[in-house]
């Protein structure tokens, strides 16, 4: 028949002249991204441009080599951008709980860090020691002898004129007391209210006018106090600034440049100057049986004059690419750590933890989608931070307002970055319908395809990712004939003969399973034999559910015929897939036809056993037959067709084509030869349409010929657009040379008939009657007859009919 395919057709194998090298060793390794220009054309268009909202959204299927080819552009586009900035977090001493933040160029947080605690370390050796000098006690006794001479001057009037009054003054916890003298001796409360009221009242009277003169008094008197404290805080605060003057002066000179930092030295200074008495002590050296509770206490007070870096880019080369595996709310944002004491949690500003927006910051964050969008506050943070251009640490339960307890609100950090997110296309899709605001913040989509042409260039660049796997994992290098059947199973894998797979993921394990086999002889090189033994072993080792539904169809468990004709039946063809494995599976598919009005009934749909898609092909088969035969006659048949032995459920119109031919077999009641298997969908008007898994069906009716016994006649039937997406294995073939097994491809229905009965279709002639004898003229004739039978029944007796099940 001519419609029959040659063995050159269903495989393309690699020839000589495309592959230019004795093996991949002399390869150079890949310098590019290659069979990703469009994404990479994207992904680059992304990455340049400044404006606010253009970050990107990788969509490819996991093995395309999306996350490695997106890592390994941005380092290379990283290594040319300068470091970005350091980021210190201080203590704000007007508000605590809203620390300050600091920018600093790279390299300077740390320098700055530990200035500071190098600073504080010597301001408690020093200050100490300076209080303890001889200068400072002479200095203080002068300055406190001045106004001890006023104080001791203002008490001794004081006293001289009570005595005059017949008082003396007494000191107590609660001030000076004015004691009555009577003859001589003080008078006790008791002994006072034992004298008569006439010498109490006049006492009372005396000690009344004092009273408001010591009033007058004891104020200058507390303000002698007062100015004598002041003066020993003068002394104290003079003291300790000269003590830790110059190192105050060295830090400020050393970062002029930057006004923030010398705010902020001032501010320390002013605060080790407030609080003096924190430093009056010198600092015990430390030793291992301090008890942690004294350490902290000890330790404590000088928390707040930390420098907490929390993003160094000191060892940076360029701008950082940060690729977060596990994007929770935490890990984004960061987070505000909390520590146990004494059975309490607390929290300062040096807790403050960064997130990858932190650390990315200046450079690129790459984000797996899918697990972006398993934490939802995680997504709803970064879209958050994207449009205020900065990174705001807060508590996930207070943003939720589960918790109102005080908490730290850290000064937020701006920021300038590229979100890489890395995903399905499928949830790009949904993304873009369902968040009206994605499309504003995630402008650019970089489209990874899963093939690219089987061309020269492209071998070559194969190649070249061949030795740059090898040479990276230490592998053995391919020969020709093993960079042959690579590029072989590239487009096996493509599906297509014009094309090579990206699934680089899937293509790398082929070549580490033929290097194991390589070792396993001491071969120099992966050879083609190696290259197919770890194709045929990585299926051998998913094949089990295959193997035993071809035992149960070679044992006549299910029933699939091979050698024989049968009218109303016909081998269609499944895929069936195992996650890692899919394989092809015939399935018989009968017609039974009978006079009614239904039409063709699908079986499957009315058990809810069919999907849309299958029920979509099912009633296109209605159409087609609308169209081929009802033009002089109304279309009256009851058509019931099934997948026998089915009981998983039936998807997709692959099958449509077999479905039509038992139909046309069951009216025109021509055998159909069984030795032969069907696929293809079908339209309206009788084209034959490409259907998917065309290499897995064929293959899967050959194992079941082979186990069952070639007869030289069996063979499968695929759309003819199929052809250029055979890759089909050796063995399939050699069977094709050898006569034993054949392959026909057709265009429509009619052509697909004639292959299956032997009988010519038959086109319509021009009085609208097919040519007798033809497969159509019998399907005419037929439907006719039973036109002209159903109007022997009135429609009553249908309706009943379908009423009662019958």
């Amino acid at each position: 028949m001519t419609n029959e395919l040659s063995a050159d057709m269903i495989r393309k194998e690699c020839t000589s002249n495309l592959i230019t090298c004795e093996s991949t060793e002399g390869m150079k390794p890949l310098q590019e991204i290659i069979g990703q220009e469009r994404a990479v054309r994207a992904l680059r268009f992304g990455v340049e441009i400044k404006e606010k909202g253009f970050n990107v959204y990788v969509a490819g299927y996991p093995g395309t080599g999306r996350t490695t080819t997106v890592r390994g552009f941005l380092e290379d586009t990283a290594r040319t951008k300068p470091a970005p900035s350091d980021w210190c977090y201080v203590n704000n001493f007007r508000n605590q709980y809203e620390p300050k933040v600091l920018k600093l160029p790279a390299g300077k947080g740390g320098h700055f860090k530990e200035d500071m605690a190098t600073f504080i370390r010597e301001t408690l050796r020093t200050l100490p020691k300076s209080f303890e000098s001889e200068d400072y006690g002479t200095r203080r006794a002068s300055a406190i002898r001045v106004v001890e001479e006023e104080r001791q001057k203002l008490v001794g009037q004081l006293t001289k004129r009570a005595q005059e009054q017949g008082f003396i003054l007494q000191a107590s916890p609660v001030g000076w007391l004015m004691i009555p003298v009577i003859k001589g001796k003080p008078v006790n409360d008791a002994e006072f209210m034992a004298l008569d009221e006439k010498t109490r009242e006049a006492i009372e009277k005396k000690r009344e006018q004092l009273t408001e003169q010591f009033t007058s008094a004891m104020r200058q008197l507390r303000e002698m106090e007062g100015k004598a404290d002041e003066v020993i805080r003068k002394l104290n605060r003079d003291v300790a600034l000269f003590a830790i003057g110059h190192q105050v002066t060295e830090m400020k000179e050393e970062n002029k440049d930057f006004p923030e930092i010398i705010t902020y030295i001032d501010e320390v200074q002013e605060d080790i100057l407030s609080n003096l008495s924190q430093f009056m002590k010198e600092e015990p050296e430390e030793s291992q049986q301090t008890p942690f509770p004294t350490r902290w206490m000890r330790e404590a007070p000088f928390k707040k004059y930390e420098v907490n870096l929390i993003v160094d880019n000191s060892e940076a080369k360029g701008a950082p690419v940060v690729m977060e595996l596990n994007p929770t709310y935490q890990n984004i944002i960061g987070k505000i750590e909390k520590e146990a004491q004494f059975g309490m949690l607390i929290t300062d500003f040096t807790m403050i933890r960064a997130g990858s927006l932190h650390k990315a910051n200046g450079g690129y964050l790459i984000i797996p989608v899918e697990e972006l969008l398993m934490n939802s506050l995680s997504y709803d943070g970064l879209k958050r931070a994207l449009k205020n251009g900065s990174i705001i640490i807060e508590e996930a339960e207070e943003r939720l307002g589960f918790i109102t307890t005080k908490s730290l609100k850290p000064q937020p950090i701006p920021l300038e970055i590229k979100v890489i997110l890395i995903g399905d296309p499928y949830l790009y899709e949904q993304l873009y319908v369902l968040d009206m605001e994605f499309s504003q913040l995630f402008k650019v989509k970089a489209d990874f395809d899963t093939t690219m042409d089987r061309t020269e260039k492209n071998v070559q660049q194969y190649a070249s990712f061949v030795c740059t796997l090898c040479q990276k994992e230490n592998l053995k290098h391919l020969d020709s004939s093993g960079l042959a059947k690579l590029i072989e199973h590239s487009s096996r894998l493509a599906e297509d003969q014009e094309k090579l797979s990206t699934r680089f993921a899937e293509v790398a394990d082929v070549i580490r399973e033929a290097n194991f086999y390589a070792t396993e002889e001491n071969a120099k090189l992966v050879t083609g034999t190696h290259v197919k033994k770890a194709i045929e072993e990585k299926v051998y080792r998913s094949k089990l559910i295959q193997e035993k539904l071809q035992e149960m169809i070679t044992r006549g468990v299910l029933l699939i015929a091979t050698e024989s004709e049968k009218v109303g039946q016909v081998n269609g063809l499944s895929v069936i897939g195992l996650g890692d494995f899919e394989f092809g599976t015939p399935s018989r598919v009968t017609a039974s036809i009978g006079l009614g009005r239904e039409g063709v009934m699908d079986i499957e749909r009315e058990a809810n056993m069919g999907g849309p898609i299958h029920t979509k092909g099912v009633l296109i088969l209605s159409g087609y037959l609308n169209d081929k035969f009802a033009n002089d006659k109304p279309l009256s048949l009851s058509a019931r067709l099934v997948f026998e032995q089915n009981y998983e459920g039936v998807e997709g119109d692959s099958a449509s084509s077999s479905e039509l031919y038992t139909i046309l077999s069951a009216l025109s009641q021509l055998p159909i030869e069984q030795n032969l298997a069907v696929t293809g969908s079908v339209n309206q008007k009788g084209e034959v349409q490409a259907i998917g898994g065309v290499n897995e069906k064929i293959e899967g009716f050959f194992e079941v010929c082979k186990a069952k016994g070639f007869t030289g006649q069996q063979g499968v039937m695929i759309p003819q657009s199929n052809v250029q997406n055979l890759m089909l294995k050796e063995e399939v073939v050699d069977a094709v040379k050898a006569g034993k097994f054949h392959i026909f491809s057709v265009k429509t229905i009619d052509e697909g008939i004639e292959v299956l009965t032997g009988v010519e279709a038959g086109e319509r002639q021009k009085d609208g009657t097919f040519k007798e004898g033809t497969v159509n003229f019998l399907v005419d004739k037929r439907l006719r007859q039973m036109a002209e039978k159903l109007r022997e029944y009135p429609p009553s007796f249908f309706e009943a009919g379908r009423k009662s099940g019958n």
